[in-house]
C-alpha cells in the first residue's frame, strides 16, 4: 500500500528499549520501522509494557514464519500491525488473517491495522481484522512525508533530482507522528474500538509541490523530472531492483498513484481532536536536522 511502500518498512537502527513483563503487553509488528518505532517509543516513554516485533526482537517476529508467532504473541493484550513489506504484495491479506486469527486465539483483545488508501489488496486486509473476532481498529493511511528522509526517496533528494512516474497527481502526504499518536490512541482507549480512521495531511500536494517545499525549507535546487511508468521501472532495473519490488512500485504509481487519493479527510481531527501535520513544518523540521545537506565529497588522498 502506499502509506508503506517496500523502502517504508526497511528496519531502523533505532530500537527503544521496552519492558517486556508476562502479560498485559502490547505488540507493535514492524517495530523498528518508521511507524512502529515512533509508536514504541510513545509507549515505552508512557511506562507501557511494549513489545517490539521485527526480526532481530527477542523473541523475534517474521511476517513470513509463522511457527514464531504465538511465542511473539504471549502475554499480549493489543497489538499493531504493519504489514512488510506491503498489503498489496500477493498472498498479504492471506498472512493477515492468518496472524489475526493466532493473536484471538492467543488472547489478544485488540488489533490496530496499519492499512492504504483506495487499494483492494489493503481493503481484504481490513476485512480479515474486522472479522477476527477482537476488538478492532484501522487506520488508511496515503503517502507519508518521512518517505523523502527515512526512505528511498532521501536519496535522490540529497543528489537533487527526483524522478518519478506520478506525473501532476496531487496526494494528501500524511506524517508518520501523526500515524503514531492516533496508533497509541488506539491501541490505549476503548473510544476508539470499532472506528476506520482515514489519515491524510491538511492539504494536497504533487510531488513537485513536495519537492519545491523541501528545496525552499533546506535552501536547496532539487528539481523534480516526471517519468512513465516503463522509464521508472527500466531506470530501477538497471540499479539491480529486484523484479518483484519494481513490480510492486509498478502497480503502485499505475493503480493507486491515479487521482483517486486527492481529497482531504478529518481522521487525524476525529481521532486526535487538532489537526494533522503540514509537510511545510515537515520539511523545516528534517531540513533543520541537516538531513537533507548532502555530505561535503571526500577529497583524495595524497601521497606527497
Amino acid at each position: 500500500m502506499t502509506s508503506h511502500q517496500p523502502s517504508a518498512h526497511q528496519p531502523s537502527a533505532h530500537q527503544p528499549s521496552a519492558h517486556q513483563p508476562d502479560d498485559d503487553l502490547i505488540l507493535i509488528t514492524g517495530g523498528t520501522g518508521r511507524t512502529g518505532r515512533r509508536i514504541a517509543d510513545r509507549l515505552v516513554a508512557r511506562g507501557l509494557p511494549t513489545r517490539i516485533g521485527s526480526r532481530a526482537g527477542s523473541p523475534a517476529f517474521d511476517w513470513e514464519e509463522p511457527a514464531g508467532w504465538a511465542v511473539a504473541l504471549r502475554g499480549v493484550r493489543a497489538a499493531y500491525l504493519s504489514y512488510y513489506p506491503d498489503l498489496a504484495v500477493p498472498g498479504a491479506a492471506s498472512t493477515v488473517a492468518a496472524f489475526a486469527a493466532a493473536a484471538v486465539e492467543a488472547g489478544v483483545r485488540r488489533l490496530v491495522l496499519l492499512s492504504g488508501r483506495g487499494e483492494p489488496a489493503a481493503a481484504e486486509a481490513e476485512l480479515a481484522v474486522q472479522s477476527a473476532g477482537a476488538e478492532w481498529i484501522v487506520l488508511r493511511c496515503s503517502w507519508f512525508n518521512q518517505n523523502f528522509s527515512e526512505s528511498y526517496l532521501l536519496e535522490p533528494i540529497l543528489d537533487g533530482l527526483l524522478a518519478l512516474p506520478a506525473g501532476s497527481v496531487a496526494e494528501p502526504f500524511v506524517d508518520a507522528d501523526d500515524i503514531a499518536d492516533v496508533a497509541v490512541a488506539a491501541l490505549t482507549s476503548d473510544r476508539h474500538v470499532g472506528r476506520l480512521y482515514e489519515l491524510t495531511g491538511p492539504r494536497l500536494l504533487s510531488f513537485a509541490d513536495a519537492v519545491a517545499e523541501i528545496g525552499r525549507a533546506c535552501g536547496r535546487s532539487i528539481r523534480y523530472v516526471p517519468l512513465s511508468v516503463q522509464e521508472y521501472a527500466t531506470e530501477l532495473a538497471a540499479q539491480g531492483v529486484p523484479d518483484a519490488v519494481i513490480e510492486l512500485l509498478s502497480y503502485l504509481f499505475t493503480e493507486v498513484l491515479d487521482g483517486r487519493n486527492a481529497r482531504l479527510t478529518d481522521g487525524v481531527r476525529r481521532a486526535l481532536g487538532r489537526a494533522p501535520r503540514d509537510f511545510r513544518d515537515y520539511a523545516h523540521a528534517v531540513a533543520e536536522s541537516g538531513a537533507w545537506q548532502p555530505l561535503p565529497a571526500t577529497p583524495a588522498p595524497s601521497f606527497r
